[in-house]
């Protein structure tokens, strides 16, 4: 399956890093490593920006994970008018940094920087993936 089931809203069907959806299936959340420099990125990329390396291989993004930042989110994008409010947050896990969804279980009182998370996988009604950030 393609990089459709990707996401509330996905605007692209097909993408060199499509088999993050696959993981994201199987429970896991995932990057990319560059086989070359050895960097790891969140979002996963296709193509090294760091060095002429395009080998990349997939690793877990797992663990507990500290809350660096976090904002509330009332007035959403296209697609996501109805969502809202929601929390955005950067969590840093090992030093590799993960933009994502906090639960919305976790109120915004409860919700402290430096706080554990860990990163979960979730299907969306209608079957679209995603992951989000939850207390760990």
């Amino acid at each position: 399956m393609g990089f459709e089931s990707f996401g509330q809203i996905s605007f692209a069907a097909q993408t060199k890093v499509g088999d993050f959806v696959d993981y994201l299936r199987k429970g896991e959340l995932r990057g990319t490593k560059c086989q070359e420099c050895g960097r790891i990125f969140f979002p996963p990329r296709a193509d090294c920006p760091w060095c002429p390396g395009s080998v990349l291989e997939w690793v877990k993004i797992e663990g507990t994970g500290k809350l660096v930042s976090f904002t509330r989110v009332h007035y959403g994008p296209t697609g996501f008018e109805n969502d809202t409010p929601y929390t955005l947050a950067l969590a840093d896990f090992n030093g590799v940094k993960v933009f994502g969804r906090i639960t919305k279980e976790l109120v915004e009182e409860k919700t402290n920087i430096g706080m554990a998370l860990k990163a979960v996988a979730v299907t969306l009604p209608g079957g679209q993936l995603t992951y989000e950030l939850i207390p760990a």
